[in-house]
Order: structure tokens, then C-alpha cells, then sequence
């Protein structure tokens, strides 16, 4: 909130200043890697200083963090645009895991999401980051299916979220790598809900 004299507040100012440095390395983690990125680079396309890169975040892997969580929360969007008007339980899953493929191709957030979040961070953070978005989504679509009790009985939400999870991130993978199209892709993804569902 700005003052009467319309001064941004120290707050504002930190969170202006976090907002530019996600930005800035989301656009250069996309194009060239984590790897491939120094924060020299960073700082300068922000016209920031050193300093105030290192006030917001510790190390480069603590803003790869932030990156990765503001792509997965671009990725929720996507998921939960496409199952808002879904009449039933069940197509908000086919069409948010069709989403989240799709989601996934664009290649930043493939990058991002998919091969370096892991590669950088490790599976632990990576899977925890996961848990509060893409997974989560994925997590509370399935409880929706089992509360409307369409779930395949003796199927829990989670193993089934895991196992579902893992195929769409290869899906993603594959389909970004032109290994696999759109069609088999949607195919696949009706079959396997398909085969933990049950009719209404």
C-alpha cells in the first residue's frame, strides 16, 4: 500500500524487486538452462544490484526454486482453466491431464518443470514443489472422482495420483520431443482414466 504522498512501502519495493529477478531468470533458465546462466546475467537484465539479488534469495538454486514454482503455478492455471466447466469429475480429468500435457510442451516450461526442476533441486524438493501444484491439482481431481464414486474400488487417490503423474510428466516429455502426437497422447490418457474409473 503507497503512502498520501504515493511512496511504495519497503514491502512493495522487495516484492517489486523478487518479481523482476523470477522474470528475468525464468526467461534466461527457459532459453539456455540452469547451468548455462550466471547471475551476472541476471542482475544486469534487471539493472539490479548484486546485492539485491543475494537479499532476496541465498544462491542461484533458491531462485531456480521460485522460478519453478512460478512455472508450475502457470501450469495449475492451464490445468484448472481447462476442467472449469466440466460437467462431471471425470472429464475435468481428462481435460486438465490433457492440459497439463500441453502445458508442459511449451519449452520453457519443459525446461523448467521437467528437466532441470529435478536436475537442479533434487527429486525430494522437487517432488515437494510438485505436491503443492501440478501433483496437488491432480490429487484433488481424483478425490472429486472418488467422492462422486467413480473411482475403480480398492484404487487410493494417491497411488493412483503418483502413477498418473509419472505417466503424464512422460507424456509431456515425449510429446515435446515429437515422439509421440497429440492424438496418442489423448488416446493413452482417455484409456488409462478409462481403466481407473467406474460408470456413473
Amino acid at each position: 500500500m503507497t503512502g498520501g504522498n504515493g511512496r511504495r512501502s519497503n514491502r512493495e519495493r522487495s516484492e517489486e524487486t523478487r518479481r523482476r529477478l523470477i522474470q528475468a531468470a525464468r526467461k534466461a533458465f527457459a532459453e539456455k538452462g540452469y547451468a548455462a546462466t550466471g547471475t551476472p546475467e541476471l542482475v544486469a537484465a534487471t539493472g539490479l544490484s548484486r546485492g539485491a539479488l543475494y537479499h532476496q534469495f541465498p544462491d542461484k538454486a533458491a531462485l531456480f526454486r521460485a522460478v519453478l514454482e512460478d512455472a508450475q503455478q502457470d501450469v495449475v492455471a492451464a490445468i484448472d482453466t481447462a476442467a472449469a466447466a466440466a460437467p462431471d469429475a471425470l472429464t475435468a480429468l481428462r481435460r486438465g491431464s490433457r492440459a497439463f500435457v500441453a502445458a508442459c510442451m511449451r519449452p520453457g516450461i519443459r525446461r523448467i518443470v521437467l528437466i532441470d526442476g529435478p536436475a537442479v533441486l533434487g527429486w525430494q524438493v522437487w517432488r515437494e514443489v510438485d505436491a503443492a501444484h501440478a501433483l496437488g491439482t491432480l490429487i484433488a481431481g481424483l478425490d472429486a472422482l472418488a467422492q462422486a464414486g467413480r473411482l475403480r474400488p480398492g484404487l487410493t487417490v494417491q497411488a493412483t495420483a503418483l502413477l498418473l503423474s509419472g505417466a503424464l510428466n512422460e507424456a509431456a516429455l515425449a510429446a515435446s520431443e515429437g515422439r509421440l502426437g497429440d492424438a496418442e497422447i489423448a488416446t493413452a490418457i482417455d484409456a488409462l482414466l478409462d481403466g481407473i474409473s467406474r460408470p456413473a
